[in-house]
C-alpha cells in the first residue's frame, strides 16, 4: 500500500471536527482514503464529504483550501497523504 503526498493541515476545528487542508499536489476526491501523519497524529480515513467555501464538492485540486470532516484530532502542519493501491 503506497501513499502520495496531497496536502497539509492548516487548521483544525474541534466542534465540527473538521480539518482545513491545503491541497499541495494532485487531487483529492470523495471516496479517496487519506492518511494523516504528524508528531502525534497517525490515522487513515475515507473522505465522505468535503467542502470548498462552504459548498460541497466532489474533487479538490492543487491550491484549494478544503474542509474535510475527520474522526480524530489533527494538528497544524500534519501531512496528508492519499493511499493508492
Amino acid at each position: 500500500m503506497a501513499e502520495e503526498e496531497v496536502g497539509v493541515v492548516e487548521k483544525f476545528f474541534a466542534k465540527p471536527s473538521v480539518a482545513a487542508i491545503k491541497v499541495t499536489k494532485g487531487t483529492i476526491k470523495k471516496g479517496d482514503t487519506l492518511m494523516y501523519k504528524g508528531h502525534t497524529t497517525d490515522f487513515t480515513e475515507e473522505v465522505k464529504s468535503m467542502e470548498l467555501d462552504n459548498k460541497a464538492i466532489e474533487e479538490a485540486n492543487v491550491g484549494d483550501l478544503i474542509g474535510i470532516q475527520v474522526k480524530e484530532r489533527v494538528r497544524e502542519n500534519d501531512m496528508v497523504y492519499k493511499v493508492v493501491e
